[in-house]
Order: structure tokens, then C-alpha cells, then sequence
């Protein structure tokens, strides 16, 4: 790996006695002493001989079956975590976000990577740094536009984006699988096949990109045609029921397609009293008024346009602003501040979506460094532009009324997701290894492939590990969705419904 890294290298958290001999060997190969201050300091070059031999030395230290094993804190106390997580949200949305994650394991599952980062924090790690998605769940990987109007499949959520554990991402996808499994009904022997799919995904592909040169690690994508292709070598595109599955695969790529900026523009705005605005739609659509009045919002686009490359920043600059409207969003991040703003260019049939969404500190950062940028939003466009093939070209960042931080794309653009409770067990395995495949791009892009792939090797070791780790918590996922539904039962939690 080449090339220069931004601010100091972070210091690491202390681990036990053969992690931290892991971590040494793994530092001495890089030949890497931790600077000081924010200015960009250079990485040596290292030959891949000595990184792969770092990597395959940390499974000395941290064998692959050690990833197996989990054993909660006595002292954890999920609610509390997520209670401590809404402090600073808004109190009339915090019940529906209850309302959301109280409907079943999955849909609690995705509103608690702070809990699963929590537990994460004492289980085994390698100390090879990627930058971490911290959310990395089936839900968060999806098809949306590329600059050059191809569909794409990737990560797509990074609010908890930051420099830490490769192997937190996995794990955190695997457990999804499995209860992604659970929910439909499979057996254990399908859910298990899927767990260790999504993990083979991973390994398999983090090798291919360790062979790769650099630039073809940077330039590579996962393209609708290569989601055909690999359908058709593992079978789910052949054999009994070929014309359905490819039928119900198309109509993904067709929906993303449809759902772009005018679709979003139709489905959200109306003419009232001969003018163009956002339609209410209580609780999840609403009007409200900004600290400051309409002068603090051109104040925040000003500057969120200042983060945008000057070509763009410049093409902005030809839509006016027509409206502006809260909008809740997913279910982990339900009570968080999310706006949509509508724009005009030529006309009104010429809109612009844009979605801006604060951002607050990574679920991550209580266990690993802190982030090295001071605004939040920042750290989750950096971390997106560096994990995704490509981003939105609105990406930017800005600072709003009341010092929130926020960043910002467009709202719809081509955007498509895999519904995971349609999933059959062959689908479920096949998604889980795209969603590996996906996760692996990102980490070679970030991280040093040549070392995780040495230590993840070419026996499926770690996928069985892994797969044992994401039944274990799925266990205890489930336990803790039914305390939480308790809890609301009992009235320490409150829940409302959407109307």
C-alpha cells in the first residue's frame, strides 16, 4: 500500500498480550511510527511479502477459530446503551424509532450497531485497520446510480463509518444473515449455509483483490451484469424455476431504474395554492421551522457547497431553492434531524432532491480512536467516498443551524434494495455472498488486502468461526428484542404508532 494518510495514525486501544504481539509484527512490517499533529504524513512502501507475512502471523496470535466464541459482559445493559444514544435526538420521533425496532429481531437488529459495537469491543481482533462501515448489516448494501447512470451494488449506509476492526464488518453481516434466516423460517442447516456464504463471499474476493494492482482495487465495481454473471455460476439463475428467479431478479434493477429524482419529486411534493411544495405527511413528513429563518439555510447550502469540487459546486449554483421539509428515515436512525430539500433548475419539471442528514459520532468511536475530523458529517462523506466504487456527486458536508453537523446527496438516485423477507434460502445465500463481495472491495480499497487475506487464508477455517460467532448472536439478539419488547410492555420504553 502506498500513498499518504491523513492526520496521525491513531493510538491503539489496549488489547490483550498476544493481540498486542500481533499488532507489533504487524507494525514492524510497515515500519510505521505513530506522528503527531493533523498534517498528512506518508506510509513507507512495503513489499506484499512482508505484509502477507504479517498477516499470516497474526493467526499465531489470533487464530481464526478464536473469532468463534462469544460470551456477553455481565455489566452490558443494552437499553441503557440506546437510551444513552437518544439523549440528543427529537423526544416526538424517539417513540416511533421504539414503535420500528420493537416489530421483530431483525428490525431491532438494525437499530443497535452502538450495542453490537459494545459487545464487539473485548472479542478477538487481528489490529489490521480498515476503514469500517460500522453498520455493515444485509440492509445496508444496495444498487443505486453511478455517475454514468449504471446501476451499482454496494454499501450504502455509512453513518458509523470509521478507521477500526475488518473483522467487525464481518461479523455484523454474518449475524444479519442469520437472523435474516430466522425470520423467514429456515432451517438451521440453510441458515448456517448462508452465514458461511456470506463470509466465503468475503474471503474469496478479498484474495482476488489481494492479487489485483492498486488501481484496478480502486477502479473496481460490482455492476448489474456481474450480479447476472455470478447469478448464473452458483446456480440460483438455472436449473427448476429458472424463468421465475430471473423475472423476480430483473424487476430489482427495473425499480431501482424507476426510482430516481422525478419519481421522488412526484411521490413528495404537490401544488398548493398555485405553489410547489413538500406534501405533510405526519410523523414521517412534516414542515418546521429553522433556527435562524431562511437566511441560516442559504448560510448551510453556502457552505455545504464549498465541500463540493468547484465543477459541481458551480452547476449547483443553477437551481434555486423552492422547499425544505423534515423526513424520517430507516429505523436505527429514526429521531436524528434528516431534511429533504426540493430545488428547481430550468423549471419545475427540472427538480433537484437533495437528502441532508445529521450525522453524530460514530457508534464505533467509544471502542477505537477517535475520528480525526472534527465535523462528523465530514467524517462519514470521507469515509463513504473512500468504502464506495462511486458516490453521489452532491456528496458534501456542511454545518447547520445549532452546530449539527449534516451531510448531504440526492435523495432518490436509482436506489434499489433486496427485500430479505421474500428471500429463499438460495437467495438468502446468494445475497449474503454479494453483500461479502461488496464488503471486501471496500476494505481492499481502505485497508491492506494483501494482509487480511493471508490471515483469512484459503480454507474456509475462518468462514466456520464466523458463522459459529453469528448463531451465537443471533441467540442473544433475539434475547434482547424480547427484553426490549418487555420493557415497552412493562412502560420503561415508549412506543408509538405511525399514522
Amino acid at each position: 500500500m502506498t500513498g499518504p494518510t491523513k492526520g496521525r495514525r491513531p493510538a491503539r486501544k489496549a488489547v490483550p498480550d498476544a493481540e498486542t504481539t500481533a499488532a507489533a509484527a504487524y507494525d514492524a512490517a510497515w515500519n510505521v511510527e505513530a506522528p503527531t499533529g493533523d498534517a498528512w504524513t506518508a506510509r513507507p512502501w512495503v513489499h506484499p511479502v512482508e505484509r502477507a507475512e504479517a498477516g499470516k502471523a497474526a493467526r499465531v496470535h489470533v487464530p481464526r477459530a478464536s473469532h468463534a466464541a462469544f460470551q456477553p459482559r455481565a455489566e452490558r445493559d443494552p437499553i441503557a446503551i440506546l437510551e444513552a444514544q437518544e439523549a440528543d435526538r427529537l423526544p416526538d420521533l424517539v417513540p416511533l424509532r421504539h414503535a420500528r425496532m420493537a416489530e421483530s429481531p431483525f428490525a431491532y437488529y438494525r437499530g443497535t450497531p452502538a450495542v453490537l459495537a459494545f459487545d464487539l469491543a473485548d472479542t478477538p481482533r487481528t489490529n489490521i485497520e480498515v476503514q469500517a462501515s460500522g453498520d455493515a448489516h444485509l440492509s445496508n448494501f444496495g444498487l443505486y446510480a453511478s455517475p454514468e447512470r449504471t446501476l451499482v451494488f454496494d454499501a450504502n449506509d455509512f453513518d458509523e463509518t470509521l478507521p477500526g476492526p475488518w473483522e467487525w464488518d464481518v461479523k455484523r453481516l454474518a449475524a444479519s444473515v442469520v437472523i435474516a434466516g430466522r425470520a423467514n423460517g429456515f432451517n438451521a442447516a440453510q441458515i448456517r449455509a448462508a452465514a458461511m456464504a456470506s463470509v466465503r463471499g468475503y474471503r474469496e474476493w478479498m484474495d482476488r483483490y489481494a492479487g489485483m494492482r492498486l488501481l484496478d482495487v480502486w477502479y473496481a465495481s460490482i455492476t448489474e451484469d456481474d450480479l447476472r454473471a455470478a447469478g448464473e455460476a452458483t446456480g440460483l439463475l438455472n436449473g427448476r424455476g429458472n424463468a421465475t428467479r430471473r423475472a423476480r431478479f430483473e424487476s430489482i434493477f427495473s425499480k431501482a431504474r424507476q426510482r430516481d429524482g422525478m419519481r421522488a419529486f412526484e411521490s413528495l411534493t404537490g401544488v398548493v395554492d398555485g405553489r410547489r411544495v413538500i406534501l405533510d405527511d405526519p410523523p414521517v413528513v412534516t414542515h418546521v421551522e429553522i433556527e435562524g429563518g431562511p437566511g441560516a439555510l442559504e448560510r448551510v447550502f453556502t457552505d455545504y457547497r464549498a465541500t463540493l469540487a468547484e465543477s459541481r459546486r458551480d452547476f449547483l449554483e443553477r437551481y434555486r431553492f423552492v422547499d425544505f421539509a423534515l423526513k424520517v428515515v430507516g429505523v436505527g436512525s429514526v429521531g436524528t434531524r434528516c431534511f429533504i430539500l426540493v430545488l428547481e433548475g430550468r423549471d419545475e419539471n427540472d427538480p433537484l432532491i437533495l437528502q441532508a442528514k445529521e450525522a453524530t459520532a460514530s457508534v464505533l468511536e467509544p471502542h477505537v480512536a477517535a475520528s480525526l475530523h472534527a465535523n462528523h458529517a465530514e467524517r462519514v462523506v470521507v469515509g463513504q467516498r473512500l468504502m464506495q466504487s462511486t458516490s453521489d456527486i452532491f456528496l458534501g458536508w456542511t454545518k447547520g443551524p445549532g452546530g449539527r453537523d449534516f451531510y448531504m446527496r440526492q435523495l432518490w438516485d436509482m436506489k434499489g434494495s433486496v427485500d430479505t423477507s421474500i428471500l429463499r434460502p438460495p437467495g438468502l445465500a446468494f445475497y449474503g455472498g454479494i453483500c461479502g463481495w461488496a464488503l471486501a472491495r471496500a476494505h481492499a480499497r481502505s485497508g491492506d488486502a494483501v494482509a487480511i487475506a493471508a490471515y483469512l487464508g484459503t480454507s474456509d477455517a475462518f468462514d466456520g468461526a464466523i458463522a459459529d460467532f453469528a448463531e451465537s448472536y443471533a441467540d442473544v439478539n433475539a434475547r434482547d428484542h424480547a427484553a426490549y419488547v418487555a420493557a415497552i410492555e412493562a412502560g420503561r420504553v415508549s412506543t408509538t404508532h405511525e399514522v
